[in-house]
């Protein structure tokens, strides 16, 4: 090859390259959505369950997280000793589960589920200037009440309180977010992630992450925004972990012509616990992080309230599906939403 056809290769080489990268920085960057940060792991579930003497038919839900947009789940690995598993999506709000049965007589009932994932943030904060109308036909589910998020009473009253005088969207969904940081607080004496019942908690302003979340959902429900609660499992911090107990619920909202906006209000009145501190300008950053974003830290399941599981369970439908659920002989085995009781250990290790 010639000299100056080698410079002339160079030269497009490095023009392609360039333009490459520059396309690829505005592809990432576009509408406001970042990429910035990625954690990798592995998740094992172990499982010895607990079940009354003489049972005889024991089925166990799992959530089933998939991959997404922001997360992407491989090498998933499932053994036990169960009669039948399978994975099942419910119709509804399409959560997904590893079910798994045993049926007759069982002096252990054994599983081992693992999976590795690759997890990045999220942030959308880029907002339009002037929003789409939207059909409220579309997101009629996520306008509408449930049998613990009512969207009328006290609870519309407050609503439209907290955002007289907004007429967009982010405008309701920001001032409802900013009521919530600045009113309510983290209660560490609840169980769990707490149930989400928005009429006790907007009276006594304190509870957990489902609680807290579940709160803004009702609220912007109320002002007319459709919004819906995200459940999740938080890796731990360190490169090995317990997550056992380390379900978290946040909220999204919709923006028309824009998309679902991620807000965490619950993250910021647990940092405030965690510093000691009433004072919101000691957390000036987290309040304007958590709204329009959350941390790479957290596996995604499903959202929906009042679940229908499938295979279709025989007790009474959950508040919503963040932790193992099972029953023996037709009957709930766990004495309350959690389940820790069931006799599984969730652990972390990063990759």
């Amino acid at each position: 090859m010639k000299r100056k056809e080698k410079k002339s290769l160079f030269a497009f080489l490095c023009v392609s390259f360039c333009l490459g990268f520059v396309f690829s920085f505005a592809l990432a960057s576009y509408s406001g959505r970042a990429y910035a940060k990625e954690r990798k792991g592995e998740v094992t579930l172990r499982l010895n369950m607990n079940v009354p003497a003489g049972a005889k038919d024991v089925r166990l839900w799992i959530p089933y997280p998939v991959s997404g947009r922001y997360q992407r789940i491989y090498d998933v690995r499932i053994t036990g000793n169960f009669t039948r598993e399978g994975i099942y999506r419910e119709g509804e709000h399409g959560n997904i589960a590893l079910f798994a049965e045993w049926k007759g007589q069982f002096k252990k009932r054994l599983l081992t589920y693992s999976y590795k994932v690759s997890r990045r943030d999220f942030v959308m904060k880029d907002f339009p200037k002037k929003e789409m109308p939207f059909s409220k036909k579309e997101f009629a589910r996520y306008l509408r009440a449930t049998s613990l998020g009512p969207t009328s009473g006290k609870v519309k009253a407050l609503a439209l309180e907290i955002t007289k005088g907004q007429s967009s969207a982010v405008g309701k969904a920001r001032a409802i977010y900013n009521w919530i940081v600045a009113n309510m607080y983290r209660d560490e004496a609840v169980k769990g992630c707490g149930y989400g019942k928005v009429e006790r908690l907007i009276t006594i302003r304190g509870g957990k992450c489902a609680d807290i979340s579940s709160v803004f959902v009702a609220l912007a429900r109320s002002a007319g925004v459709p919004a819906r609660e995200i459940f999740s499992i938080r890796m731990p911090a360190g490169k090995t972990g317990d997550m056992t107990e380390s379900q978290h619920c946040w909220a999204e909202f919709h923006c028309p012509g824009y998309g679902w906006v991620p807000v965490d209000p619950a993250d910021v009145r647990k940092a405030m616990l965690q510093k000691k501190t009433g004072n919101l300008n000691d957390v000036e950053g987290l309040v304007k992080y958590f709204f329009g974003a959350v941390d790479d830290n957290r596996i995604v399941y499903y959202t929906g309230r009042d679940v229908l599981l499938n295979p279709r369970q025989r007790g009474g439908r959950l508040d919503y599906f963040m932790y193992p659920y099972a029953e023996a002989d037709g009957k709930p085995l766990s004495v309350d939403l959690f389940g820790f009781d069931l006799g599984y250990k969730i652990s972390f290790k990063e990759l």
